[in-house]
């Protein structure tokens, strides 16, 4: 499930590398090839709900594997796409099964894990996505750059169908999903608050740190001075950190989901406001991306378990919305630290900008925390009530 998460990385992020040779290759314009990116981005998040209500009768372990081949599916037609209209279409369609993959693997691996491990469990799945980052995406760039970047989807393809005979061969079915789930059982998820506060977090505080990612091409040399040829480092030591991040918020979630994304989301927003102080120093400025890579992704496995038990009955389609969530906070933070550098601000204002969506995601994180211990005082009241009139008897 994690090779899973390894080739959704790889497409995902690679085409960011590839956008010149994509525009000089079907005669498009840097802003159209663009929007290919965003054409994947709005894939996810359309695709996440629709395709897990969809499925939501078919066996888990199964839709894993139809997932996964789909989306290979969807980066063989963008390797042999013949123009740039067909491209878009594909890009689309390739990130259709993206959120509902994570979402399903996710609720796999956790009712696979051993007692208290769920949380290890999920991020060993997602460990797979922060690898290609680390990895996957810088060799698919430079495989682009040298062969073609149709060769990059290929490499996805590859990647997908090894997957998907070792999901089918390797992956078990879990008992109790899948057979008897049912369209207006997952529909019951977006009723509760709880849910609806995950996704919040996620949408709004991650996308602080995409705030700063989407520029580090910018960054690397107008600020920290070291020139175009150290962005692959830089995207190198972020990837690093999402790695390190990822197995750590494993670790931590497993004690406490709450006090995990309270980390991340105080540990991000001091981490970026350090970075837009210190950033024109170059080794400083590599640490803070480090750490910025570090805190955020102590969010990605926390909000994962966190939207599995805030829709026990209902789990898949909480899970599935979480990387809509994650799509729109990759999409926010860009947007929103293009209008500060459009604005004149300067290369850092981007920067402050994620400071001030982390806030408001720990704002968000805070409500959240207040209503469930609320919740669980109700719940135990009627309990401590029971108690005091058998000792009163």
């Amino acid at each position: 499930m994690s090779l899973g998460a390894f080739a959704i990385g790889i497409t995902e992020f690679a085409s960011m590398g590839l956008l010149p040779q994509i525009a000089r290759s079907l005669d498009a314009s840097i802003p159209q090839a663009g929007m290919l990116i965003t054409l994947y981005a709005l894939g996810v998040v359309v695709g996440a709900p629709l395709v897990t209500i969809a499925a939501v009768r078919i066996p888990r372990a199964r839709l894993l594997v139809l997932l996964i081949a789909l989306i290979g599916v969807g980066n063989l037609l963008s390797a042999i796409a013949p123009s740039f209209t067909v491209l878009a279409v594909s890009r689309f369609l390739a990130g259709l099964p993206h959120g509902a993959y994570f979402g399903v693997a996710s609720l796999v691996a956790a009712k696979l894990s051993p007692p208290g491990q769920r949380a290890r469990s999920v991020s060993l799945v997602m460990l797979g996505l922060t690898i290609a980052t680390m990895i996957g995406v810088p060799a698919s760039t430079a495989l682009g750059q040298s062969v073609g970047w149709r060769s990059a989807y290929a490499l996805v393809v590859a990647v997908a169908l090894v997957t998907t005979v070792a999901i089918w061969r390797l992956v078990p079915e879990p008992a109790g999903s899948g057979a008897t789930a049912s369209i207006r059982g997952e529909l019951r998820a977006l009723r509760r608050i709880q849910v609806w506060f995950a996704l919040g977090i996620g949408a709004i505080g991650f996308g602080g740190m995409f705030a700063v990612y989407s520029y580090i091409g910018e960054i690397v040399p107008g600020v920290m001075g070291l020139g175009e040829r150290a962005v692959p480092l830089a995207l190198f030591v972020f990837g690093v950190g999402m790695t390190a991040g990822n197995i750590l918020a494993g670790r931590l979630a497993d004690r406490s989901v709450y006090a995990t994304i309270f980390l991340g989301l105080i540990g991000m927003a001091i981490s970026l406001a350090v970075f837009a102080l210190v950033a024109h120093q170059a080794l400083a400025g590599m640490l803070l991306l480090l750490a910025i890579a570090v805190t955020s992704q102590l969010m990605g496995p926390s909000l994962q378990l966190f939207l599995l038990d805030a829709s026990p009955d209902a789990p898949s389609l909480a899970a599935a919305l979480h990387h809509s969530a994650l799509n729109i906070g990759n999409s926010l933070g860009a947007a929103l630290g293009a209008a500060v550098l459009a604005a004149g601000w300067g290369l850092l204002a981007p920067a402050w900008t994620g400071v001030v969506l982390a806030v408001l995601g720990l704002g968000i994180a805070g409500g959240s925390f207040l209503v469930h211990r609320g919740q669980r005082e109700r719940a135990e009241a009627p309990a401590e009530t029971v108690s005091e009139v058998s000792v009163a008897s």
